[in-house]
């Protein structure tokens, strides 16, 4: 057995629109759209009479892959948990990026909460972290040539 790649990461989101668009002015290309529902969805995500709304992202070389769910049932009772960077669990999405100076200029002026600033590691990389739609922690990196 091998495993050859990570195939994508699921985010679940509320506001499943504003995601995408923040996402797609982040860079990421809408790949597909799509709904699922029914016996196999719940069984898959062991819920029952699950109904989702997806889309899959992408970056323009297609090796990687986001897809946002909205759930539309079962309903989540509870509101978006803004974590902190050392809660247990799936933390972050980091993102290689090119200018990452000017990545960071573009979400600092669509409002987006920048909670470091550009902070350089060693020689290698330039990196930033974010916290996009609905809490979402994403890590900037730009490596140094």
């Amino acid at each position: 057995m091998k495993i050859r790649k990570i195939d994508h990461v699921g985010v679940i989101v509320n506001d499943l629109s504003a995601a995408k668009e923040f996402f797609r002015e982040l860079g990421l290309e809408v790949k597909g759209e799509w709904e699922l529902e029914g016996e196999l969805m719940g069984y898959a995500v062991d819920l029952t009479g699950a109904k989702v709304a997806c889309v899959g992202l992408g970056t323009p070389d297609g090796q990687t892959w986001i897809e946002l769910i909205k759930f539309h049932s079962p309903p989540d009772e509870t509101d978006v948990q803004q974590n902190f960077a050392n809660t247990l669990g799936i933390r972050h999405i980091a993102f290689s990026v090119e200018n990452i100076e000017e990545v960071v200029a573009k979400l600092k002026k669509r409002g987006t909460k920048i909670f470091s600033e550009i902070q350089q590691y060693e020689e290698s990389f330039k990196l930033c972290y974010v916290r996009g739609p609905e809490g979402i922690i994403l890590e900037l990196a730009e490596e140094i040539k």
